[in-house]
């Protein structure tokens, strides 16, 4: 079993060329639908049925799983049974088109304001090492929409402050994004001044490193944006994707096109873009409901 997983992560990584968090949460879906299943039925994951995956994903409802997170545990086990099928270990795959997951009402993300992105990026302090390169983390995921993870692997190659952009990797192509003044002037304060004295191997690539010298890490920077977030006073329940969603519901606003942001999103697929067309009408349609005298 731990050779087939085994196999079925080299498959992923070097195969279909999957992000780090992709493989990752495949296999852990994968190791935790196998647990349950040699915990309740004494089985392995070769000898699972359709009954038994549909009764796994009852469980999981039952836990107080979300449909999407049942929707997701189906997906990986989808992939993974038609990966096993396709190298012969079995002839069919138990997942068929049978099954079915409730997802239940999907919720839009979350989104800032104006004002509130503008009350978030003054939080950091302009005077100290850390102030400013939190200063320019913030100010980089804002101007540029980028996901955390591509926001850590930024390494000092990827920003070129004369054309004013930075390119960014994913697991299958790099795009380049331009940064609006601000955001480019905090990041050449933290590049000239700061970066050189926090680094502590002069040979690190990392273009954002933490007080110990090192890359920073997906929970380093979250817990700096909940920092910011309390003293920002924002009350809204926010995580380093809103940042995300609100660049992208922000531009559509100001009269960006869908082919545009799809671009500097890095969305492989329109159909994810078109989400945040979406969130813009719903928001002119409540304004609308609220300010039209016969609304």
């Amino acid at each position: 079993m731990l050779d087939l997983i085994h196999a079925y992560e080299t498959y992923l990584t070097k195969v279909k060329q999957a992000s780090n968090n992709t493989v990752s949460s495949y296999l852990r879906d994968i190791r935790q639908f196998s647990q349950w299943l040699q915990k309740e039925e004494g089985l392995d994951v070769l000898e699972a049925t359709q009954v038994n995956i549909s009764a796994y994903l009852r469980y999981l409802q039952d836990q107080g799983k979300s449909g999407a997170t049942a929707s997701r545990m189906l997906a990986s086990l989808k992939n993974f049974y038609a990966y096993v099928v396709s190298t012969g270990f079995l002839e069919e795959s138990p997942v068929s088109g049978e099954i079915h997951v409730d997802r239940g009402e999907k919720k839009l993300p979350q989104i800032l304001t104006g004002k509130e992105v503008e009350r978030l990026l003054a939080q950091p302090s302009g005077t100290d090492a850390k102030g400013l390169r939190d200063k320019a983390m913030l100010e980089v995921m804002y101007a540029t929409g980028i996901r955390v993870t591509e926001l850590i692997d930024l390494n000092v190659e990827d920003v070129n402050l004369e054309l004013g952009i930075i390119k960014c990797h994913s697991a299958k192509k790099s795009r380049a994004i331009p940064l609006y003044p601000a955001a480019l002037r905090a990041l050449g304060v933290y590049l000239r001044e700061v970066r050189v004295v926090m680094v502590a191997d002069p040979q690190e690539k990392a273009l954002f490193v933490n007080v110990s010298g090192g890359r920073m890490s997906r929970q380093g920077f979250w817990k700096i944006l909940k920092h910011y977030q309390e003293k920002a006073g924002i009350e809204k329940e926010i995580t380093p994707h809103t940042l995300r969603h609100s660049f992208a519901v922000h531009l559509l606003e100001n009269g960006a096109d869908l082919g545009s942001l799809q671009e500097l999103m890095g969305h492989s697929d329109i159909s994810s873009t078109q989400i945040y067309t979406h969130m813009v009408n719903q928001k002119i349609k409540s304004v609308y409901e609220k300010c039209h005298p016969k609304a």
